[in-house]
C-alpha cells in the first residue's frame, strides 16, 4: 500500500476550516552560522501547540464521512492526546485519552479543556496502551493511532504541501521523527511533488530505532528510547511508516540531547519561539553538521512548542553548557575561615558571576580539615571559561570540570 498525494490533498481540504496554515521564515542568523539558507516551519504555532492535530483531524474526519465512529480512544502522554481530544470535540465525538499516572498536571489539564475523559492508568506508555484497548473492547470506541495510520501519515503529510507552496524552490526538508508518520506524510507528499527536494528525518541519539532501520534496511525495535525529546521517544517505529519512510525519505540521522538543548536555547534567544525538544532536533541536525545544507535552501520543520514550564530551566541548564557558557566545576579547599571569600575573589576578579555553590565535608579522600566544593557560573563562552580555569589554576587550585 501506499501513501498517495491525491490522500494528502483531501487532506488538507478536510483540514483547512480546523487547523491554522503555520508560517515559514527565513532566519539570517541560522542562515550565517551554517551557509545555508535557512528557514523554520513553525508547527509550535499550531493549534494544540504541535502538528499532531492535523492526523487526528484528518483521520476523525474520514471516520466520520464514512460513519464509522461513535467515540475515540487514544493512549498519549503528549501530543497526540490533545489532537485527538481537540478534533474529537469538533466533530462531536467523546473522546477518552489514557494517560500514565506521572503524565504532569498541565498535559492532563489541556487534554481535559478540550473537552476529554483522561484516565490515568500505569507507569509508561505501553500500561497505557493496553488500557486503551481495553476502553476500545469495552465501550465500542474506536482506537486511533498517533502514528502509523494511512489516514493520520496524510494529514501529517499536508505541511509538506505548504512547505512546496510557499517556498517552491527549497532543496532540502528536514523532518523530526519518532514513530515516523510525519515523516513519512512529508516525504510522501513532496517526493510525489516535486522529487528534487531531499527530505531528511532526525531523531535523537538515545531513540534512534527509525535511523537504525533505514540505514541497515531492516526492522528494529530498540530495548530504550532515553532521551529530552520525548515527543519522539519511540522504540518501534510504525511498519507503514517505515515502509514510506524507506521509499521516499533521502536520509536519517541524530542529534544528541546535548545539541537538542542549544537549539531550543538559540531558538529562544534569537526567533523567541518556544519549541520543543522533538521539534528542535531539525535545527539541531543543521546546526551541528549532521546534513550538508551549504549553499541550499533548507526548511526545519518545528513540530511543536509543548514544554512543562518545570523542565524548561533543565533544557536551558544543558544548553548553557553545551555552548560552553556555563561552567561546573569542583576544587578542594581548607575548610577555615575566609578560604570560599579568597575563591570567591579569583572569580569575581575573572568576571564568572557565581550561580551555584555547594559544600561536601563527607568525602572519604578528604583530610579532616578539608572540603570539596562545587561551583556552577556564568561564563561568556568558551574563551572566557578557560581564562577563569587558568586563573584558579594559578592560585593554587585544582580544578575538575563537572
Amino acid at each position: 500500500m501506499d501513501l498517495d498525494l491525491k490522500d494528502i490533498e483531501k487532506a488538507a481540504k478536510r483540514l483547512e476550516a480546523t487547523i491554522h496554515r503555520t508560517k515559514i521564515e527565513s532566519s539570517k542568523t541560522f542562515s550565517d552560522m551554517t551557509g545555508a539558507e535557512v528557514y523554520l516551519k513553525f508547527e509550535n504555532q499550531q493549534k494544540t501547540g504541535s502538528f499532531k492535530i492535523r492526523g487526528a483531524s484528518n483521520k476523525i474526519a474520514a471516520l466520520v464521512e464514512r460513519g464509522e465512529i461513535k467515540a475515540a480512544v487514544a493512549s498519549s502522554a503528549g501530543n497526540h492526546a490533545q489532537g485527538v481530544a481537540y478534533a474529537s470535540h469538533v466533530h462531536n465525538i467523546p473522546a477518552t485519552i489514557v494517560m500514565p499516572k506521572s503524565t504532569p498536571i498541565a498535559k492532563v489539564s489541556a487534554t481535559e479543556g478540550y473537552g476529554a475523559r483522561v484516565v490515568l492508568h500505569g507507569d509508561c506508555y505501553d500500561d497505557a496502551y493496553n488500557k486503551a484497548v481495553e476502553i476500545q473492547e469495552k465501550e465500542g470506541a474506536t482506537f486511533l493511532h498517533p502514528f502509523d495510520d494511512f489516514e493520520v501519515m496524510a494529514g501529517q503529510g499536508t505541511i509538506g504541501i505548504e512547505i512546496l507552496e510557499d517556498l517552491p524552490t527549497v532543496d532540502m526538508v528536514i523532518v523530526p521523527a519518532g514513530g515516523g508518520g510525519l515523516l513519512s506524510g512529508v516525504a510522501a507528499c513532496i517526493k510525489q511533488i516535486n522529487p528534487r527536494v531531499q527530505i531528511v528525518g532526525v531523531q535523537a541519539e538515545g531513540a534512534d530505532a527509525i535511523s537504525r532501520s533505514f540505514n541497515e534496511k531492516k526492522m528494529i525495535v530498540t530495548d530504550t528510547a532515553t532521551t529530552i525529546a520525548d515527543g519522539i521517544a519511540v522504540k518501534a517505529p510504525g511498519e507503514h511508516t517505515m515502509e514510506m519512510i524507506n521509499k521516499y525519505a533521502d536520509a536519517v540521522v541524530t542529534v544528541s540531547d546535548a545539541e537538542i538543548s542549544e537549539a531550543i536555547l538559540l531558538l529562544l534567544e534569537r526567533t523567541k519561539q518556544v519549541v520543543e525538544p522533538a521539534g528542535a532536533t531539525t535545527l539541531a541536525a543543521v546546526l551541528n553538521g549532521r546534513v550538508d545544507v551549504k549553499d541550499k535552501k533548507v526548511v526545519c520543520v518545528l513540530s511543536g512548542g509543548n514544554v512543562d514550564v518545570s523542565f524548561i530551566q533543565r533544557i536551558i541548564d544543558l544548553g548553557l553548557v553545551s555552548r560552553e557558557r556555563k561552567l561546573k566545576f569542583r576544587t578542594t579547599l581548607l575548610d577555615i575561615p575566609g578560604s570560599l571569600e579568597h575563591l570567591s575573589k579569583v572569580l569575581s576578579d575573572s568576571s564568572a558571576n557565581i550561580i551555584m555553590v555547594q559544600y561536601d565535608r563527607w568525602s572519604a579522600d578528604l583530610d579532616p580539615n578539608e572540603a570539596i566544593i562545587h561551583i556552577a557560573c556564568e561564563v561568556g563562552g568558551k574563551e572566557h571559561g578557560e581564562k577563569t580555569v587558568k586563573a584558579l589554576e594559578r592560585n593554587g587550585y585544582t580544578v575538575i570540570k563537572e
